[in-house]
């Protein structure tokens, strides 16, 4: 519902800029409007009058700046005509959904009762609980490279790994190290790090690329996206990734830009 709301508010607030920009470039339009005729591949402008008589007189291509300007008038009146029935029907829609909504019903009870009550809609903290609880047998793949202690007090393959750990555990974003994967072709692939969007509810993978300058390396990462591809997971979209290399260290400060602005509430 939050996400709603919020998808209302922004549409609300470009639609006021749109009216505002429409409303002051009303004021500057010329008499009359657009008339346009097509025959033969060729068009043709007219500028015709507002009132109820049909006169009407032909325009040269080479005022093309009335013709636009005319062009203009006639979409600013269909835009500002839209545009604010659309703001009404959002505000009438942002007073009701501001009221109440059936979340709260559950949300504004106290700590006590919560514990009493299963809600029928999982609040969102609730279900990054559940997520987060789940259990799940992780890679088994060289343990004793496992050895670097995260905020979070489980153990990673690497200094990045354990950096990029705590920068989730800093955001408040649930994550899984290492969960298993299945992918096209019954593959197990188990990413890096499997994150939550709480707000949408969908899984992110990340996998970092630690040794970009090894050949071998490279090639086998580069198998693994186009592995992710081919099972519809895409970088931009539900697959992030991260490198480093001996001439570009880990963009801490980027990355974590880059985290809390997709996966953060704003």
């Amino acid at each position: 519902m939050d996400k709603l709301i919020k998808l209302m508010e922004n549409r609300a607030k470009v639609l006021r800029n749109g009216i505002k920009i429409a409303e002051r470039d009303k004021k500057t339009f010329p008499e009359g409007h657009l008339r346009i005729s097509r025959t033969n591949n060729q068009i043709r402008y007219y500028e015709a009058a507002d009132g109820p008589t049909p006169d009407e007189k032909y325009i040269s291509v080479k005022n093309m700046k009335l013709i636009r300007r005319l062009a203009q008038k006639t979409y600013n009146k269909t835009f500002l005509r839209n545009a604010k029935n659309e703001l009404e029907d959002i505000e009438k829609l942002l007073k009701v959904f501001n009221k109440a909504d059936a979340d709260s019903c559950f949300t504004n009870l106290s700590s006590d009762r919560q514990n009493l009550i299963v809600p029928y809609i999982i609040p969102d903290h609730l279900y990054a609980k559940e997520w987060q609880s789940q259990n799940f047998q992780s890679n088994s793949y060289m343990p004793e490279n496992i050895k670097y202690d995260t905020r979070r007090g489980e153990k990673v393959r690497s200094k990045s790994e354990a950096i990029l750990a705590d920068i989730m555990f800093e955001l408040g974003i649930p994550y899984h190290y290492e969960k298993p994967l299945i992918i096209s072709g019954g593959i197990v692939r188990y990413p890096d790090f499997t994150m939550l969007n709480v707000k949408t509810r969908e899984e992110i993978y990340m996998e970092h690329f630690g040794l970009l300058d090894d050949d071998e390396y490279r090639r086998a990462s580069l198998n693994k996206l186009d592995d992710y591809r081919r099972s519809g997971i895409y970088p931009g979209k539900n697959l992030i990734f991260t490198y480093e290399t001996d001439d570009s260290p880990l963009d801490i400060k980027g990355i974590k830009e880059m985290l809390k602005e997709l996966l953060c509430e704003a």
